[in-house]
């Protein structure tokens, strides 16, 4: 007997050889009987083929452009940029008379008809979209919603001609980490691609990506192209949608972003009641992490749940019986860690019925039922995009109500006019305008409409003295007419 295999086979006899008392002392954690590990060479070498057989053909191909009409005069310079450079030195070239900006992604079949869930900066700002299944049929496609919180967009093939092989979803919360995985999608454009690894970590909350930070890691190769593509489990379920990476080379380090397939799913079953938006429901109250010393004040093990640290008047938290000071702990028994963690939960229920929080007020925990709904609008938003020459040009405001402080995640105490938006490179950019700011006075006069915005800014002012409201500091700067 060689010497490697003699020890091997030594371990194995006294491991199997041991009393009760040694039993106790090597017993290992279960291993749950639908995750096991493999148990020889041969079980090693098996293939993930049936695998890919079953789940490829529900990949496509996303071929975003957006193209825009123009003159056909061009200068000296313009023509020098499009001969040596491409199109405006970019490599970007349309037909005579127009500019083309062209994205590259991936997408899911999610639905017989022809529904393909992809990320929403795969299409953003884009006119025409096509896509390319794995057979290499190629169709042209419309946007049905885009949910940029979320980074996901929903789109349909114009003329299906049958033949569509959805994927089914899978369940990403029953996710472990150390599972293995699957990413599917069209690294750097050259077609259909496959790549193997494990789930690394879960509810990675420092991507950046979307509004709800509730990622998950995976090792499996992921490249510029993969973006909406598949994350697969075993059984060649949907678990996530491939969105983001961390590299400081443009490829792949091992460390891939996906999200989870828990919020796709309702995204997905949103564009199938026929909606444009996703609404999501309204809480009335702002959260925050709980520190070590906030943990053992109310007498927790470690730092878990979430703070409530404000609650807006006759919001469904406040008519529920929450209190500033509370400990939300659980979502429907679902244990929630951060603030992001809860965001992601409380963000997957719908907008009827009520939802169960797990709390702590002090040391004594209970159950509270909260009302699930949407933000109201309590006033029409009445959308300013500003073109006049003033601190705020470049940017698109709102007036204020729940539900476009829902929309922008942020907590607004009082009526005003809200940043929606900022062009970048634009003046209000520059100013330092950021979204989710409140404006609250101009030269000293209050400001609460986009009307009183929109006359304030046609008169040329020598200069501007701008206070706004952020994060519930008032922050007020002077710019030069």
């Amino acid at each position: 007997m060689p010497p490697r295999t003699a020890l091997l086979a030594s371990l194995l006899v006294v491991g199997l050889g041991a009393g009760p008392a040694a039993a106790q002392i090597m017993k290992t954690p279960e291993v749950s009987p639908e995750k096991v590990a493999p148990q020889g060479k041969g079980q090693v070498q098996l293939s993930f083929a049936p695998v890919v057989k079953r789940a490829a053909p529900a990949v496509v191909n996303v071929y975003a452009s957006h193209v825009e009409k123009r003159g056909t005069s061009r200068s000296a310079m313009d023509e020098f940029m499009r001969r040596f450079f491409g199109e405006e030195g970019s490599g970007r070239r349309g037909a005579p008379g127009e500019r083309a900006q062209r994205s590259l992604g991936s997408g899911v079949i999610v639905d017989e008809s022809g529904l393909i869930i992809t990320n929403n900066h795969v299409i953003d700002n884009m006119n025409e979209v096509r896509i390319a299944l794995a057979d290499r049929r190629e169709f042209e496609a419309t946007v049905v919603l885009r949910d940029p919180r979320t980074d996901l967009a929903v789109i349909k093939i114009k003329a299906p001609s049958g033949g569509l092989v959805p994927m089914p979803f899978g369940d990403s919360d029953t996710l472990e980490v150390g599972d293995f995985v699957m990413a599917i999608g069209n690294p750097f454009g050259v077609g259909q691609t496959v790549t193997q690894g494990i789930v690394s970590a879960l509810a990675r909350n420092q991507v950046g990506s979307s509004d709800y930070q509730f990622f998950i890691q995976t090792d499996a190769a992921i490249n510029p192209g993969n973006s909406g593509g598949a994350l697969v489990d075993l059984q060649g379920r949907l678990v996530g949608i491939n969105t983001a990476i961390y590299s400081q080379s443009g490829g792949s380090h091992g460390i891939g972003f996906a999200i989870p397939a828990s919020m796709v799913h309702a995204v997905v079953e949103t564009a199938k009641a026929g909606a444009s938006t996703v609404r999501r429901p309204w809480l009335g109250a702002r959260v925050q992490s709980v520190t070590p010393d906030i943990a053992e004040s109310m007498e927790l093990d470690h730092p878990t749940g979430v703070l409530v640290a404000s609650l807006q008047p006759k919001s469904p938290a406040e008519e529920a019986g929450l209190k500033r000071g509370d400990l939300i702990l659980t979502v429907d028994g679902k244990a929630v860690d951060d603030p992001e963690a809860f965001g992601y939960r409380f963000a997957l229920k719908g907008l009827s019925g009520h939802t169960k929080f797990g709390i702590q007020r002090g040391t004594t925990r209970s159950t509270i039922a909260i009302k699930l709904g949407a933000a109201p609008e309590t006033r029409p938003r009445d959308l300013l995009k500003v073109k006049t020459r003033s601190p705020f040009m470049g940017a698109t405001l709102v007036n204020t109500s729940p539900a476009i402080a829902e929309e922008l995640q942020v907590d607004f105490s009082s009526e005003g006019v809200a940043v929606a938006s900022v062009d970048e490179g634009s003046f209000a950019n520059r100013a330092g305008l950021q979204k989710g700011d409140v404006i609250v006075a101009i030269n000293g006069t209050p400001v609460s409409t986009t009307k009183d915005l929109e006359r304030m800014t046609r008169t040329a002012f020598n200069a501007w003295e701008v206070s706004i409201n952020r994060g519930g500091t008032v922050l007020t700067s002077v710019f030069g007419g």
